[in-house]
């Protein structure tokens, strides 16, 4: 509504006096308004908790939110790469995962099964290493088939207590793993760390367009909530993977496959053996549209690099693991390293 009051829900009435007002939920103009009793009921003045989160956060340095348009494309899975990569350039970093529905960083942290442990001083984090922490809901569900079905309020308040409650210590990095687009948990997030200082956003995303027009619109987000886009990340660009490393079939006539991989190799090996430090690319998305490159181009964002889809890279977050660490990684690693310092070089 155009009344200069950004907290005024887009559902409420005419001449709404604001949520904050002492007059919310009570004045003439909130008569059949959805949002009149929460209004009412609702704490009035500015929020106690804000001046706990300032304290929690001015022991940190920067704070980075990692978002998506779309689910799938390896928002979470380049959040946690992210923090491993930082970490082992002797960084103290914490992952904060708010993707309360879907909490996979547990997993792609190797820490599935951990438990959070109250201390006078707050909930501690959950520690990879001794410079890297972890926080998430994933660590609170008493079973990790158990669903998450909480309303917006819900969402919010364990945010806020993760924030608030959550004792870091000093970091270097935070590194925020929120849910795809723009929903409560993006709000939320926004809300409690804008007066802490927020450096920015990285949004992931994949070539294609289906991918791409949403992630316009989480860029939009991001400059309507003033949130700096640090850089878009174009991942699963093309896969890239050893010839050494593929799987061959011959298809019959009924349509089943017959693996002849071994037969394969073996012929390469012996008529052609330099095919074997060969690596293979292929276009798994169209990206004739121009991918994340133009896009960035067109909306005055920075662009921050091309991850291909690399097998092995999935096997590494699905154990747990660095990738950086990993030998095997030799598509993916230097393409996520090349990224990384990308956004530490512009100051991040």
């Amino acid at each position: 509504m155009e009344n200069g009051n950004h907290d005024i829900p887009e559902n409420a009435n005419e001449h709404c006096p604001g949520p904050q007002s002492e007059e919310a939920g009570k004045a003439d103009a909130c008569a059949g308004c959805p949002n009149q009793q929460v209004c009412a009921t609702a704490p009035k003045g500015p929020d106690p908790d804000m001046v706990t989160i300032a304290e929690r956060m001015a022991t940190i340095k920067h704070k980075i939110l990692v978002l998506s348009g779309k689910g799938g494309v390896g928002k979470s899975t380049f959040s946690a790469q992210l923090s491993f990569a930082l970490a082992e350039m002797d960084y103290q970093v914490g992952l904060l995962d708010i993707d309360i529905c879907g909490p996979s960083i547990p997993k792609m942290l190797g820490l599935e099964g951990q438990d959070i442990h109250q201390s006078n001083l707050g909930w501690s984090p959950v520690y990879v290493e001794s410079n890297l922490g972890v926080m998430s809901i994933g660590f609170m569900l008493p079973h990790p088939d158990e669903a998450v079905i909480w309303r917006g309020p819900r969402k919010n308040g364990l945010i806020k207590q993760f924030l608030k409650d959550v004792d870091w210590g000093e970091l270097d990095y935070l590194v925020v793993d929120a849910p795809p687009g723009t929903s409560d948990e993006h709000i939320s997030i926004v809300q409690f760390l804008q007066a802490t200082g927020i450096d920015g956003a990285i949004i992931v995303t994949t070539p294609q367009q289906v991918s791409l027009i949403d992630v316009r619109k989480e860029i939009s987000f991001c400059k309507k909530v003033g949130i700096r886009v640090l850089g878009v990340v174009e991942n699963m660009s093309g896969m890239r993977q050893s010839i050494s490393d593929f799987r061959f079939v011959k298809s019959n006539e009924t349509g089943d496959d017959n693996d002849v991989t071994e037969w394969a190799l073996s012929y390469i090996r012996s008529n052609a053996p330099e095919l074997l430090s060969v690596i293979a690319c292929s276009e798994v998305f169209d990206s004739s549209g121009g991918g994340a490159a133009k896009m960035c181009t067109e909306m005055g964002v920075p662009f921050l690099g091309k991850v291909p889809l690399d097998p092995h890279l999935c096997r590494a977050a699905e154990e747990g693991r660095s990738c950086f660490a990993d030998k095997k990684c030799i598509a993916s690693a230097p393409a996520l390293r090349h990224v990384i310092q990308k956004l530490i070089s512009s100051g991040q």
